[in-house]
């Protein structure tokens, strides 16, 4: 399964490090694959010289198997590789446009990204009204099955293959490409549920409360993007010992979960949103969480943990606020625009490290994120020197 070669032979093949047994998760082997086939006649989509790619917490669900019951997707596929390759994070250069592309406003050379979303149908309900990550007919960056039996796949390669539909254009934004990865995924998914959580106050015209539930990957870069659009911000964590990194992120309040010194009673009604960032739920205190919220408001999950954990709570714990309990996927293409531009222009940056992509440091990448060792995401660079691409 292994490639000699790190040279690719553009544009019949590209490579990439790929996992094909959950089993041996931490050690994704380099692999040549055919990139998904487009019609030039119809299709609006590029191919992506891969630049930077952020590693994310779903990468890790995907090649350890742990959101499905059944063998990994890529058995599925027909043409696709046999063997996943993950990452949906990506920043690169167009290296190919189809000529709907370009009529697009895609040529050669743009700097572009794609989230953790590569397909919508641009067609349906969700898609003419600014609701496309919620398309019927969508297709993830990566361990996605399209119609043709190709299972796509993502940005731990030398390129991608991809659609316009959810494709952002990046040549106005002056940011380094290395902190718009992590936007493209993490930052879409924390935005588009702040924006709706902090609607009514700015209705209102009062200053909105965020609470932010775990300060990881995610949460992070919630506390910095809920500070720029004006929050008060509260951060939820475990224990303290991030406390002062959230407070040098933004936070203008902390709480620690396992203090149980802590008043809770001066929370009640206080928060306009909490967004939970965690992964795992198992030790969330509904009881005390929940009577926080202002009346209406929302606890809304964008953490997704493995598949067999069980989100328990009791009607009467957001009975007395009418609060709710919902989810939030991704975000829209004009939500994915608003945060660029925020980020660009306040020059917010993620808290990064770097890893140069090879086969020890995808390794090390993917095995250092599962045990948490992260501070408080990790971005693969040094693409071009790898694949000699770049040119």
């Amino acid at each position: 399964m292994s490639s000699e070669s790190t040279t690719v032979n553009y544009p019949t093949e590209f490579k990439g490090f790929a996992v094909a047994d959950p089993e041996k998760w931490e050690n994704p082997e380099l692999i040549s694959f055919a990139p998904k086939k487009f019609n030039d006649e119809t299709d609006s989509y590029v191919h992506i010289e891969v630049e930077t790619n952020g590693i994310c917490g779903s990468d890790l669900f995907v090649i350890k198997n742990e959101w499905s019951s059944e063998p990994m997707k890529h058995l599925k596929g027909s043409y696709s590789p046999k063997g996943q390759i993950v990452g949906h994070e990506i920043v690169g250069k167009v290296k190919y446009a189809s000529p709907s592309a370009e009529k697009d406003g895609f040529n050669v050379g743009d700097r572009v990204g794609v989230g953790a979303q590569s397909y919508a149908c641009l067609d349906c309900y969700e898609c003419k009204n600014n609701k496309q990550q919620y398309c019927a007919k969508s297709v993830g960056t990566y361990n996605g099955l399209y119609p043709d039996g190709y299972v796509s796949q993502g940005g731990y390669a030398s390129h991608v293959s991809c659609s316009t539909s959810m494709c952002f254009k990046l040549k106005d934004i002056k940011m380094e490409s290395k902190y718009i990865s992590p936007f493209l995924c993490a930052g879409l998914t924390v935005f588009s549920p702040i924006l709706r959580g902090i609607k009514q106050a700015q209705e209102e015209n009062r200053q909105p409360k965020v609470a932010i539930l775990g300060v990881g990957g995610l949460g992070h870069i919630a506390i910095m993007l809920a500070k720029a659009k004006g929050c008060e911000v509260t951060a939820i964590s475990r224990g303290y010992s991030k406390k002062e990194d959230a407070l040098k992120m933004g936070a203008d309040d902390f709480i620690a979960t396992s203090d149980k010194e802590t008043d809770w009673s001066k929370f009640e009604r206080k928060f306009d949103l909490i967004l939970n960032c965690a992964t795992s739920t198992t030790s969330f205190d509904f009881g005390k969480l929940l009577p926080s919220l202002n009346v209406y408001s929302n606890f809304v999950s964008v953490g997704l943990p493995e598949k067999d954990e069980i989100l328990k709570i009791y009607p009467i714990q957001f009975l007395r606020n009418g609060c709710g309990i919902s989810a939030s996927l991704l975000g829209s293409k004009d939500e994915a625009y608003e945060l660029l531009k925020l980020v660009d222009e306040h020059n917010i940056k993620p808290w990064i490290e770097e890893i140069p992509i090879c086969t020890l440091g995808v390794h090390e990448g993917v095995s250092k994120l599962s045990k948490g060792d992260v501070k408080y995401r990790f971005v693969l660079t040094d693409y071009h020197k790898f694949f000699g691409t770049g040119n």
